[in-house]
């Protein structure tokens, strides 16, 4: 539900003018009457795993505009609602719909711009962050990916397993990937892969990014493991670059791929305690 204790949060659903057609967003808002604490974009995982995890998201953003923040959750291009067909999609057209979000988003909310994604939308996220052409005040990094090559790996032994589902003949390893090396796009669960869109995640890697911002990172970590999470080598690297990065975990589960729809509470908490620092600034005087 899309309420506080004193009636229902602003949402707004909005098409937003864009190269090659428009992008379906949905801005949260803030309580009527409360001042606005800054600005926050959402950038949602790939393919199928957008429409797995966009009611958790969901429930995030509106989590956040009841702190007082707007958010912004925008399709990219070739996914969900926008203009484009999947096969169309290419790495640099998100970067440029991630800065469109942005500097929208920016121009409308007075205080600091946050970006936070999940999975592949995390790696986007710090990607776009590395080069950003404005300023950003943090990022919050949901289960990231953190090599896109693994990614498209991982993407690609869904058509393995469909074929083998399927039965009769079974496509060979490596089929996909060569394939897309030469040229080819790839069917895969019902998404046209193209060759430049696989080529461009290959080459993204966050072992090779360091964010110029604080980084808020939370990773699922399954019920039953004792302890404190381990810290992430790539989080030593770069607090060792002097890079401020908060972690925290979650046990709901990984929602992003689940069968179900999975509530996330554990993971809505998890980040409430992890972002307090920020969450519970004073706001601006209306």
């Amino acid at each position: 539900m899309n309420s506080t204790a004193t009636g229902p949060l602003p949402l707004l659903p909005f098409f937003l003018p864009a190269s090659g057609g428009q992008r379906y967003c949905l801005l949260h808002l803030p309580p009527p009457g409360q001042a606005s604490r800054g600005g926050i974009v959402y950038l949602h995982p790939f393919a199928e795993e957008l429409n797995k995890s966009r009611h958790v998201a969901a429930a995030q953003a509106r989590a956040f505009a009841a702190f007082g923040y707007s958010v912004l959750q925008i399709d990219l291009f070739g996914c969900g609602d926008s203009s484009g067909d999947f096969g169309e999609a290419r790495w640099a057209i998100w970067h440029n719909d991630v800065h469109l979000a942005c500097a929208w988003l920016a121009q409308r909310v007075d205080g600091p711009l946050s970006v936070w994604g999940l999975r592949l939308g995390a790696l986007l996220a710090l990607d776009f962050a590395s080069r950003a052409p404005l300023p950003l005040a943090r990022l919050l990094l949901w289960q990231p990916e953190l090599d896109g090559r693994r990614c498209i790996d991982r993407f690609l032994r869904l058509r393995l397993a469909t074929s083998m589902l399927a039965g009769g003949a079974h496509e060979a390893p490596g089929h996909a990937r060569a394939a897309l090396a030469a040229g080819r796009p790839v069917e895969v669960a019902g998404y046209l892969l193209a060759p430049a869109l696989a080529h461009a995640i290959d080459g993204v890697s966050a072992s090779g990014l360091m964010p110029p911002v604080p980084v808020y990172w939370l990773d699922y970590r399954a019920p039953g493991q004792a302890g404190a999470p381990p810290l992430p080598p790539l989080a030593r690297q770069w607090r060792d670059h002097g890079a401020a990065v908060h972690l925290a975990s979650f046990g709901d589960g990984p929602f992003w791929h689940s069968g179900e729809l999975l509530a996330c509470p554990q993971l809505l908490e998890a980040t409430r305690q992890l972002c307090h620092d920020w969450l519970r600034q004073e706001r601006p005087a209306p």
